[in-house]
């Protein structure tokens, strides 16, 4: 009932949008603000509100990243390479369908479900995979896709430099810097980025929603639930494999699984819409993987119940 309660409202609110844009509530263009306010305000203060305050020390757990995070790169290689090597695919779709596959919503998702069940002890690694995700899936996305804008203008320097002044890079760089020095973030400012980025999961969720109809839903439904199918099984199999090798603690085992195991994040589709490249592919991966990781993750916290009694 935990992953229930915690899941289904983030489907509701996809749902909710998609009401809104279908009835004619709103009008589906509305989606392109809420999205750019996303990427740009939301999406930046949470990245350095979630990194900053992240102990330094905390960030190099490297059991943890190496099966986290090594799982995380190994499943967008999986779906990268051969897309991209299919040819019908250029760098920015390639990139996107990858990780449409691997990046995860640890921080809305996995955290909460952790603290839930297993309590504080589970929230560092969950943090950690959080951080992960946003000092390094996210970079790595963008240089992709900044990369094939470049290449489209012929303009490698301003290229580049769009990369490091994109919102997203240089926040993650902001706090990076902020939590190698240790310093707390002082209240008034750790408040108020918060209540900016307690805006980026409406905004995103509703404005997937919104923008996505049933055509594109059913267009994009085979190659979705192939990407859905990485996601939520093969992610957590490589992840649960690769902690296993390296003899990962159980708490830190379970938490590996279970933030690999939870629906695609939204802020993928906030970078797609943000480059217009397979929008209405992620929506319907996102959509696809939210709806099925309710029955995914009790599967998963039923199967490694074993492992993790006794830890809380």
């Amino acid at each position: 009932m935990e992953v229930a309660s915690l899941v289904l409202p983030v489907f509701a609110i996809i749902v909710t949008g998609w009401l809104a844009g279908e009835l004619g509530y709103l009008s589906r263009s509305l989606a392109d603000a809420l999205v750019h306010f996303a990427y740009n305000v939301a999406m930046p203060a949470l990245l350095i509100v979630t990194i900053a305050q992240e102990p330094a020390r905390n960030l190099l757990e490297w059991r943890f990243l190496l099966a986290f995070g090594g799982g995380s790169l190994i499943c967008f290689a999986l779906v990268f390479v051969p897309v991209r090597a299919g040819g019908k695919h250029d760098l920015a779709s390639s990139t996107i369908h990858g990780m449409a596959a691997a990046m995860t919503n640890t921080g809305f998702v996995a955290l909460p479900i952790l603290h839930a069940i297993y309590g504080q002890p589970a929230v560092l690694p969950a943090a950690v995979a959080t951080v992960f995700v946003a000092a390094v899936m996210f970079p790595i996305t963008v240089i992709l896709l900044e990369k094939r804008d470049a290449q489209a203008t012929s303009a490698h320097s301003a290229g580049a430099k769009q990369i490091l002044l994109n919102p997203m890079v240089l926040s993650t760089f902001v706090g990076l810097a902020w939590a190698v020095t240790g310093l707390p973030i002082p209240a008034p400012v750790a408040a108020y980025l918060n209540m900016i980025a307690a805006a980026l999961t409406p905004c995103a969720l509703f404005a997937i929603g919104l923008g996505l109809s049933v055509e594109g839903l059913r267009s994009n439904l085979k190659v979705a639930f192939a990407l859905a199918a990485v996601k939520l099984v093969v992610m957590p199999l490589i992840v649960y494999g690769l902690s296993v090798m390296i003899g990962l603690a159980p708490l830190y085992t379970v938490a590996a699984v279970i933030c690999a195991a939870v629906p695609t994040a939204k802020t993928v589709y906030v970078l797609a819409h943000e480059h217009k490249v397979e929008e209405k592919l992620v929506a319907a991966t996102v959509s696809i993987t939210t709806m099925l990781s309710v029955a995914t993750l009790l599967i998963a916290l039923y199967l490694l119940s074993g492992s993790a009694s006794g830890i809380r």
